[in-house]
């Protein structure tokens, strides 16, 4: 067993090179919705809970010297309802005029440091042109996902017709910040086998319960436990960034070397030894917040713990390695499986589903000028099937439907997405399955579809689709749907009480389809299911009002997709698919319920506004606009719309 809080083995300890400096995130490695969702909770950082910079007055104690003040513009230089990005010397903030006040934060997106003045600005807060995520212009808070952290605000003034922004000089920099956090106050033995509240996963579902209730004044004891090895990370950008890592040393050999970055830190906490793993630059891992991080706000993290039991009677759960743990509140987050699939030869080696970073690590190395092959055109399967074409000698993709992404975007935006690839030298085998894997030593040397043709291929990855991960739950009288997925009710609560359930394994009632239940496995969503199933556990009821969004890279163009599309019946497309600039709106009947989009931005953060104020658009106002020859423009629903 590894992680945070769990005892280092006693043998030599290995450690993982990579380099932690700050990422250069890019738009095309970016998704998410309007109204908060989190609506009717208490302000989570308005005045008592905020940064220095929320406040107008500031003590006398403050040191001038960690500030900076500049005049930005002219009080007439900016329209209500603008934003402008402004320069304070050593750092730049956005500033906003909202019904003839000022007011100024952050410029940056803390998820992926995208432009906000790019974002769409609408009734008191910012929505982020990339992913999605919305930002109280007042507070900073971050009030829709994606992301975890908040943004700082700073004080604005007008003097003789000047706007005057005072600013921390360090909020400036670091461009984003975190909740206030209360701590476990209780003494606990971490051996002892009960957690108040104990949360299974370590994806963005389960982080944000943990923090959320932290940020809600929770002091009992929270523990995380993760099939991984990793202490939570960015899985999405796995599939995105398929780079091949350094080599392991051991620790002994880092010292020698001079090679540690980053100094080994080791301290008591309770009786377990917190030993954080090192990384000196690994692209395929970006942590999502660092076990450090996790320690100071008392959430422990057991690492390669895996669930095989859970007794909802002696609210009890059981793990491979005979660890029993007794629980008051449980989150299930556990997330999802590779879809099983039925072939010969699964025995041979070099055969990969795309799940850790060692994964991602393995592929691009085995990848390197050798043939890769994909089976699946799901948006995983596609990502890394892009990113192999710059390493890899061919890159063949394998798929059951006649274009990828039929069902998801559409015939026409298929067939574009396709041509994409096919120019970027992917060779595509559709209307097919494979039959068998061959091996030699064995090795992976050739993939054989039913079709009879036979693939070269040194390394291949499976991106079919996946299951929920439910199966540890099928005699625990917790209810599970006809295809695996734990059903939830509106406050993430499953059938059984003190028992919550959120993120890929879960089908929830969704608003806007009259509260059917569905199950949508986006990384913006599995943040939303954390947060509502925190504040239901503390006997909160938080209205459920975000819309889904969605994101996938591909040869540095990025496809945004904003909305619930499923069963859309006819799909208008404006703009340029042959480019790949265009924006496509899905429809139901009259109305659109979903909206995707290349080179085209702000435009499916703009949609996400209007379906999260609770506004229609209608089929028939999309294709007015076409008519017109305005295309994409759809600022005129931001104020006027269908209820």
């Amino acid at each position: 067993m590894g992680g945070c809080f769990s005892k280092p083995k006693p043998v030599e300890v290995k450690v993982e090179l990579s380099l932690l400096e700050k990422e250069k995130e890019v738009d095309g490695l970016s998704p998410n919705g309007k109204a908060s969702p989190f609506a009717d909770c208490r302000p989570n950082g308005a005045l008592a809970h905020s940064s220095d910079e929320d406040s107008m007055l500031l003590p006398l104690n403050h040191n001038s010297r960690d500030y900076v003040e500049a005049s930005v513009c002219h009080v007439k230089d900016l329209e209500n309802g603008q934003m402008r990005e402004v320069d304070l010397g050593c750092g730049r903030a956005l500033l906003i005029k909202q019904h003839g006040e000022f007011s100024a934060m952050a410029h940056k997106c803390p998820h992926y440091g995208a432009p906000l003045v790019k974002g769409v600005l609408s009734k008191g807060h910012v929505r982020c042109p990339w992913h999605g995520a919305c930002f109280s212009t007042a507070t900073g808070d971050i009030e829709d996902f994606p992301g975890l952290d908040s943004l700082p605000t700073f004080q604005v003034r007008v003097e003789k017709d000047k706007v005057i922004i005072r600013a921390n000089k360090q909020a400036l920099q670091s461009q984003k910040r975190s909740k206030p956090m209360s701590r476990c106050s209780a003494v606990i033995n971490s051996n002892t086998g009960f957690s108040h509240v104990l949360i299974i996963g370590s994806g963005p579902a389960s982080l944000v319960c943990a923090e959320t209730l932290r940020q809600e004044g929770f002091t009992d004891r929270i523990v995380m436990c993760t099939m991984d090895r990793h202490p939570p990370y960015d899985r999405p950008k796995l599939s995105k960034v398929c780079t091949q890592t350094p080599a392991i040393y051991t620790e002994t050999q880092l010292i020698m070397s001079g090679s540690l970055h980053k100094r080994l830190q080791s301290c008591c906490f309770g009786q377990w030894l917190f030993r954080e793993q090192l990384l000196i630059e690994q692209p395929s891992l970006r942590k999502l917040r660092k076990c450090g991080f996790l320690q100071d706000h008392d959430i422990e993290l057991l690492t390669e713990k895996e669930v095989v039991a859970v007794d909802v009677k002696t609210r009890s759960v059981t793990f491979e390695d005979g660890l029993r743990m007794e629980y008051r509140k449980l989150f299930i987050a556990s997330g999802s499986n590779p879809k099983p699939m039925s072939y010969k030869g699964k025995d041979v080696g070099n055969v990969f589903h795309l799940r850790t970073p060692e994964d991602a690590n393995s592929i691009a190395r085995l990848a390197n000028n050798k043939n890769a092959v994909i089976v699946g055109t799901s948006f995983v399967g596609m990502e890394v099937a892009a990113a192999l074409t710059d390493k890899a000698h061919s890159v063949s993709v394998i798929g059951i439907e006649p274009v990828p992404f039929k069902k998801a975007l559409g015939e026409k935006v298929g067939k574009a997405i396709m041509k994409l690839f096919e120019t970027n030298r992917v060779k595509f085998y559709m209307l097919n399955e494979v039959s068998e894997m061959i091996g030699q030593h064995g090795q992976l040397k050739e993939v054989v579809l039913k079709s009879g043709k036979v693939l070269r291929a040194d390394v291949c990855v499976i991106g079919a689709g996946s299951v929920p991960a439910s199966g540890f739950l099928k005699q625990s009288g917790i209810h599970l749907d006809s295809k695996g997925f734990i059903t939830v009710n509106k406050m993430m609560q499953t059938n059984v009480d003190g028992v919550f359930a959120g993120g890929d394994v879960v089908t929830f009632p969704f608003p806007p389809r009259n509260n059917k239940k569905v199950n949508i496995p986006h990384w913006q969503m599995a943040h939303v299911h954390g947060r509502v199933a925190a504040l239901s556990m503390m006997g909160r009821l938080s209205e459920f009002k975000t819309v889904p969004y969605f994101w996938s890279a591909m040869f540095g163009k990025t496809i945004r997709y904003a909305g619930y599309g499923d069963g859309f019946d006819d799909v208008i497309i404006q703009g340029d698919l042959e480019e790949l600039r265009f924006v496509a709106f899905y429809t139901r009947s009259e109305e659109v319920v979903a909206v995707t989009s290349m080179n085209y931005d702000p435009i499916v953060s703009r949609v996400a506004e209007v379906l999260g104020s609770g506004k229609t658009i209608k089929k028939r106002d999309v294709e007015m606009l076409a008519q017109l020859g305005k295309t994409g423009d759809i600022s005129w629903l931001i104020d006027k719309g269908s209820h």
